[in-house]
């Protein structure tokens, strides 16, 4: 046992020795017989006693200690090996998180990182202006990195997450919805205007309205089946087309006479000036269209048509607008559900209210009750009238506060 070469048979090698040494040895009843991949024999005798070593150790309960790391390499190590899990969306988010943080924790190593040390981050992207939300995004992937290393329990106590804002998102007046409309009628982008009506009549998210195919829209029927979406309840759902998103989808399907089952609904293209050497007066045109990719985004010409239309407000605003204008409608909750594939509770509540508020309006008006809002101005009045000569902001109203 020991160190060896293997002789080639007639076929193999020209009956010659192959040059890589191979080793032999007995552990525990079992013969070990395995090649060294080297033809240098101090080499070989070193990777012997070392493969012998690891199954002593391994014999014997105890467990080889990895190297430390810095976060930069266990951050990257923990990108690359959730990929295959991810969606390409969330790795692009998860890559950014990890960007904020590189500068922050990449030199150092995963065993130095302290609870003090995350409540600086937390404090230098406040100063940089960071919402509370955006950092504990950041802080969740510091922890994933740190948990897989089996070290985030060490630090946990003592790390709070920041108060994030809930009522980021709005439904969208009548008014904005078609002064927006207005403006992404005349934008470049001519796949802008059916992707928002359709936005404000479906609730689609991003997403899943960019990944639509046409082999997702009946436009006999009148619906749309959603493909892949960010949440289990919203892939696969159902949702019926109003007349206004049926109209504009079969005029948008109108300029692609070529397009298949397969095809991206909004697919990707370029834009360019039509007209002589490329004059300023010339008219945008797309080119380059290819039907089997999607639009990777609608965000430039978003921007431009809401600030031509003078409104403030998010992309996802519009399935706010979608399930607000399904609450007013009294739709029930499961309803809702349904329709927008999963709404956080924190939504449900809001549109809840909404609901409450019509139903109280519908009483107002068939029975004569106030609502809750005329309540509080009827009482305003009457504690008027009742102190006459009382004045909120007189001094002797003052006075009788600080009493």
């Amino acid at each position: 046992m020991g160190l060896f070469k293997r002789k080639g048979s007639k076929r193999q090698n020209d009956g010659q020795q192959f040059d890589v040494w191979w080793y032999e040895f007995s552990f525990q009843g079992t013969r070990i017989r395995e090649s060294a991949h080297t033809d240098n024999r101090v080499v070989a005798e070193h990777i012997m006693r070392e493969r012998r070593r690891k199954l002593e150790e391994g014999a014997g309960g105890i467990k080889a200690i990895a190297k430390p790391k810095t976060f930069a390499v266990a951050a990257q190590d923990w990108l690359d090996e959730s990929k295959a899990q991810w969606s390409a969306n969330n790795h692009r988010i998860e890559t950014t998180n990890v960007g904020h943080l590189r500068p922050h924790f990449g030199k150092m190593l995963l065993t130095d990182i302290e609870a003090k040390d995350v409540k600086r981050y937390q404090a230098a992207r406040k100063d940089e202006g960071a919402s509370g939300k955006t950092i504990n995004l950041e802080v969740a992937a510091l922890r994933s990195v740190l948990r897989k290393a089996r070290l985030w329990a060490n630090i946990q106590p003592d790390i709070k997450m920041l108060k994030a804002r809930e009522d980021v998102g709005r439904a969208l007046s009548a008014d904005e919805q078609s002064r927006l409309l207005v403006a992404c009628k005349a934008s470049r982008s001519r796949s802008l205007y059916p992707a928002v009506q359709v936005n404000l009549h479906t609730g689609l998210r991003n997403a899943e309205l960019r990944n639509l195919r046409w082999s997702n829209v009946d436009l006999i029927q009148g619906e749309i089946t959603v493909g892949k979406s960010k949440t289990a309840a919203g892939e696969g759902r159902k949702v019926p087309l109003s007349d206004v998103a049926l109209a504009c989808l079969k005029e948008w399907r109108s300029q692609f006479p070529d397009a298949q089952p397969a095809h991206y609904v909004f697919p990707s293209e370029r834009y360019g000036l039509k007209g002589q050497d490329g004059r300023k007066d010339g008219k945008a045109v797309p080119y380059a269209i290819d039907p089997t990719k999607p639009i990777s985004s609608f965000k430039t010409a978003w921007t431009a048509a809401r600030k031509a239309a003078g409104v403030q407000c998010r992309w996802h605003d519009g399935r706010h607008s979608f399930v607000s204008a399904l609450a007013e409608g009294q739709a029930s909750d499961s309803t809702i559900m349904a329709l927008a594939g999963h709404v956080s509770k924190k939504m449900m509540e809001r549109y809840s209210h909404t609901r409450n508020e019509r139903k109280r309006e519908a009483i107002a008006a068939a029975f004569g009750r106030k609502t809750n809002t005329e309540q509080t101005e009827a009482e305003k009045t009457t504690e008027q009238s009742a102190s006459p000569h009382f004045h909120p902001h007189s001094e002797s109203a003052e006075a009788a506060q600080v009493m």
